[in-house]
């Protein structure tokens, strides 16, 4: 299959975003705007997600330009990403089971068994990709599948102010938080009062795999470049318009992912991806500076699941009762200028460290896929 730079730096930069703000030892010891949104607003992390999200919706409309994947492929990569993402969530009690001597059999079997987390970042993505998957298969016209992200943001709406619609989107008290309470059930998510995954949102969610399906499908158009980022950045700015005027409505909020939630980040995205096409073609030195973005959006979930793994290693790992990752943010970090600021120096320094190994794949054309 062919690659597009553009796309895989896009991808990439959506990845490290990820990285990076998972990489915090302290989430009071950093700046907020690299913090989620605790309930309502949009910060800079708030867009990682919703940026893989995207380009995994016009990754989807590329492999399809050569060979459309049977529902049984679909259904089959989903189930994988689902069970890895279980596992994933299962590690940090692995991990303590081997390397705390004090976490007994009993906490292990409270925590990773009694209260296993169903939902997950991967689950998120599983779901939404097999839903997307299916509904592109179905309608195949390129506006049909535009206007039924509208439809399933305006459904998913609809939903919130039928169950509440006094105060539809108030924390503790919403129909996503009613559905994680019956699926999977209040022993089986991230938090008490809801899911950040959970299954209600993945609609919505799905919203943004569809409008990242539809610009890639304006990707490969034979038009010329300028053309092309015409023509994306009208649909960011009728996202963004779209959203901000929905947001007169509902709350802007990742947590629950709403219809402007979906809409504003999938706006930004789209004018990220048309700004990356137009530099590609008119900047001859882009492809130099954007190939580090590059070689890791190559290889997107494996370093996704690399970064966390060693992550959660390292936090998990103790010396005299403290873990390495965050011995090493206090010895070293904590004191440069401000907590905040050489905690961020610290996410980057962790963040940028995956450069060398993303660019080695990249050199020998290694694609590790899921």
């Amino acid at each position: 299959m062919k690659r597009f730079d553009s796309l895989d730096a896009l991808r990439g930069l959506a990845i490290l975003i990820m990285i990076f703000v998972d990489a915090p030892p302290v989430l009071e010891k950093i700046y907020p705007i690299f913090v989620h949104a605790q309930w309502e607003g949009l910060t800079f992390a708030d867009l990682a997600f919703p940026g893989f999200v995207f380009t995994m919706g016009a990754s989807a409309a590329i492999s399809m330009s050569k060979r459309r994947p049977s529902r049984q492929k679909i259904l089959k990569r989903a189930a994988i990403l689902f069970a890895i993402g279980i596992l994933f969530n299962e590690l940090p009690y692995i991990f303590a089971y081997f390397l705390w001597d004090n976490f007994a059999g009993a906490d292990f079997y409270e925590r990773a068994i009694a209260h296993i987390r169903i939902f997950g970042i991967l689950q998120r993505l599983a779901l939404t990709y097999a839903l997307g998957m299916f509904i592109v298969l179905t309608l195949r016209s390129e506006m049909k599948i535009f206007y039924t992200a509208f439809l399933l943001l305006i459904l998913s709406s609809i939903g919130f102010h039928i169950y509440a619609p006094d105060n539809p989107f108030a924390d503790g008290n919403n129909i996503s938080q009613a559905i994680d309470f019956i699926l999977p059930g209040v022993n089986h998510i991230c938090e008490a009062t809801h899911d950040p995954e959970g299954l209600y949102g993945t609609f919505a969610c799905t919203a943004s795999f569809l409008f990242g399906f539809f610009e890639g499908k304006i990707l490969l158009e034979n038009s010329r470049t300028k053309e092309k980022v015409m023509v994306i950045c009208a649909a960011g700015v009728i996202l963004l318009i779209a959203g901000g005027i929905w947001s007169n409505f509902d709350i802007i909020a990742k947590r629950i992912w709403t219809a402007p939630f979906a809409l504003i980040t999938s706006g930004i995205e789209i004018l990220l991806f048309a700004a990356i096409i137009y530099a590609l073609d008119r900047i001859p030195k882009a492809k130099n500076f954007l190939r580090p973005l590059c070689a890791i959006g190559m290889n997107p979930l494996f370093f996704f699941l690399m970064s966390n793994f060693m992550l959660l290693f390292f936090k998990i790992l103790q010396v005299d009762g403290t873990g390495v990752y965050f011995l090493a943010y206090e010895t070293v970090f904590e004191k440069i200028i401000s907590p905040e600021f050489g905690s961020t120096i610290f996410c980057l320094i962790w963040t940028l460290s995956w450069l060398p190994l993303a660019q080695i794949l990249y050199n020998r054309k290694v694609v590790i896929k899921i």
